[in-house]
């Protein structure tokens, strides 16, 4: 168990010793360790592969998962072949956009029966090299990367919990609250080697599944396990259009307006005039250019009903 105390804003320090409590009541024979920095959880589950686990729950939200992702790369994990690993999870995090894929509870006892029942699904990853600083990094994700205006509202949302505020509705806040701010930059998008897009974009998501945001469904057509990355871009548009059209951000129809294209390939490419930035897994990164490139099921994942 690789557990995030802070969490759902430090929602982990206040609820691991109730889900301390089930685990031992539902008699599962686990040790645990806390993370205490942020990319803790990397080298945590660098260090438990090492020493000879094969199985690793993370006890925290989409941020701590994608950490262990990164942890288990390229030590259990490999393009080309299957997980040594079993990665499961209780969610304890505001979003939990990975756990509503995957049908698994926010309820923690009910959480913990799906980790006993130990159904197996064999997902996709995706892996994006982007730039820091001028310096060159890539990244693993297993939900969603957002660019754009997706990326800015993660950051700001980022930068709030770091200081212990926010919650579940403060991803909800900044998408209102950061909009008129927000310049649109002219970008060329690529897909397996062929020209997709070119013009100014107001947000684009690559999703391996389908929500992010807490609950919002930006990537409706994902197959976790299809071995291509699903993408939708929001082009230059009318904020108070917006503004109008919110709520189909929620169930997937998004994907209908006049505004929005999709595609989907392996290899993504973009290019951008001004810095496009980058969060995955809703953990801010870096900045333009990005390739994106699909690693096709290769994580053991235990899934809900």
């Amino acid at each position: 168990m690789i557990v995030n105390p802070n969490a759902g804003v430090k929602k982990g320090t206040k609820d691991w010793p109730k889900i301390l409590r089930i685990l031992k009541d539902e008699h599962v024979d686990f040790d645990f360790q806390l993370t205490g920095w942020r990319g803790h959880a990397i080298d945590i589950a660098k260090e438990a592969i090492v020493n000879g686990y094969k199985n690793v729950c993370v006890v925290g939200g989409d941020g701590t998962l994608n950490e262990v992702l990164n942890g288990l790369f390229p030590v259990a994990c490999t393009p080309g072949s299957e997980s040594e690993v079993t990665l499961g999870m209780i969610p304890v995090g505001t979003g939990n956009d990975w756990c509503r894929m995957f049908n698994i509870p926010f309820d923690y006892l009910k959480a913990v029966q799906v980790l006993k029942q130990k159904k197996i699904f064999l997902q996709d990853a995706g892996k994006v090299t982007y730039y820091h600083k001028e310096q060159q990094m890539k990244r693993y994700f297993m939900n969603v990367a957002g660019m754009g205006y997706d990326a800015l509202v993660a950051k700001k949302t980022n930068m709030l919990k770091e200081k212990g505020l926010g919650g579940p509705l403060t991803y909800m806040y900044f998408v209102f609250a950061s909009l008129f701010q927000y310049q649109f930059i002219e970008a060329v998008i690529e897909v397996d080697g062929k020209p997709a897009f070119k013009g100014e974009i107001f947000s684009m998501n690559v999703g391996i599944c389908k929500y992010n945001g807490g609950g919002m469904m930006q990537v409706p057509h994902a197959i976790p396990d299809d071995g291509l990355l699903d993408v939708t871009l929001i082009k230059r548009t009318s904020k108070w259009i917006v503004v109008r059209y919110a709520r189909k951000l929620f169930d997937g129809s998004l994907v209908n307006l006049p505004m929005v294209e999709t595609f989907r390939g392996e290899n993504i490419r973009i290019r951008s005039t001004g810095k496009v930035f980058l969060e995955t897994d809703g953990e801010s990164l870096g900045h333009t250019p990005f390739t994106f490139e699909i690693v096709p099921r290769c994580i053991r994942i235990v899934t809900g009903n």
